[in-house]
This record gives C-alpha cells, sequence and structure tokens, in this order.
C-alpha cells in the first residue's frame, strides 16, 4: 500500500494547540498530513502569510511527515495538483458541522475523489479558535496554554509595534 496522505487546510492566523492536536490525531490515521495555509487576498490577516508559514515550519521543525504548505483559489484544484483527496477538519461545535459539512459537500460536488473526514478536538481544545486567542491576548489574557511558544513570542512582537 501507497504512503497515505491527508491535506489539512486553515488560515492558522495564528496556529493554535488545537489545530497541533487534530494533525497529531491525523497522524495516528494517515502517514503524512499536509498543513496547508489559505491566502485569501480577501480575507484581512494578523499574520502574513509567510509569518503563518514560517510559525508552522518552526513548530513542526524536523517532522518529516509533516509538510507545510500554502494554497489560493479552490481547495478542489490544490488537491488536484497534490494528488492527494482526503481532507481533515477539526470539529468543536454544532456550527461547525453545518460550515464543514457543506465544504465537504461542495468539494465532493467539483470532484468525487474528494472525502473529508473530521476528527473532534480533546476536550481541553474543544472551545479553542484562532479568533479567540487573538481577541484573549488582543485584551491582555494568558494564551500560553493555548498555542505554541512561538505563537506567544509572535503575538508579542505583533501587538508591541502596534
Amino acid at each position: 500500500m501507497g504512503k497515505r496522505t491527508a491535506i489539512y487546510p486553515g488560515s492558522y492566523d495564528p496556529l493554535t494547540n488545537g489545530h497541533i492536536d487534530i494533525i497529531e490525531r491525523g497522524l495516528d490515521l494517515f502517514d503524512k498530513i499536509i498543513v496547508t495555509a489559505l491566502k485569501n487576498p480577501g480575507k484581512t490577516y494578523l499574520f502574513t502569510l509567510e509569518e503563518r508559514m514560517a510559525i508552522m515550519e518552526e513548530t513542526f521543525k524536523g517532522r518529516e511527515n509533516i509538510e507545510i504548505d500554502y494554497f489560493e483559489g479552490l481547495l478542489a484544484d490544490y488537491l488536484e495538483r497534490k494528488n492527494t483527496f482526503t481532507v481533515v477538519r477539526g470539529l468543536r461545535a454544532i456550527s461547525d458541522f453545518e460550515i464543514e459539512f457543506q465544504m465537504a459537500l461542495m468539494n465532493r460536488s467539483i470532484n468525487d475523489k474528494i472525502e473529508t473526514i473530521f476528527l473532534v478536538p480533546s476536550i481541553s481544545y474543544s472551545f479553542l479558535s484562532s479568533k479567540l486567542v487573538k481577541e484573549i491576548y488582543k485584551f491582555g489574557g494568558e494564551i500560553k496554554s493555548m498555542v505554541p511558544d512561538i505563537v506567544d513570542k509572535k503575538l508579542k512582537e505583533k501587538y508591541s509595534k502596534k
């Protein structure tokens, strides 16, 4: 059997321990996970694409079974280019399910080879989102247990410049 690879797409603005939890769980099922950041010119990010990728490269340094990449445009087109048709997504709440289910069906309507695997995070990360991390940090809250050390450091740098 060939190497089983899955794609884990997201904005990763910033990467959280919840994302890392899903990646680790994904590696229980797949030989390799391609963590791919979305480059969407219509969306405003706190971190640039280059910064988000650098954070992920640093976090997963030395992990040959984790590849860091980015894409813009349709996920279905990216999957075709990578010749990998399995997508991993994390589900925290019912609201996530509705959005993720709709996206999975849309991707499948574009290319019927695309399969989406939904993983539930550890209970300790079930509330966690990049948006909440940024808000908590912005208002002086403690986020060390929610993000890798490099994200905490980069948030400090980012907000000290503002």
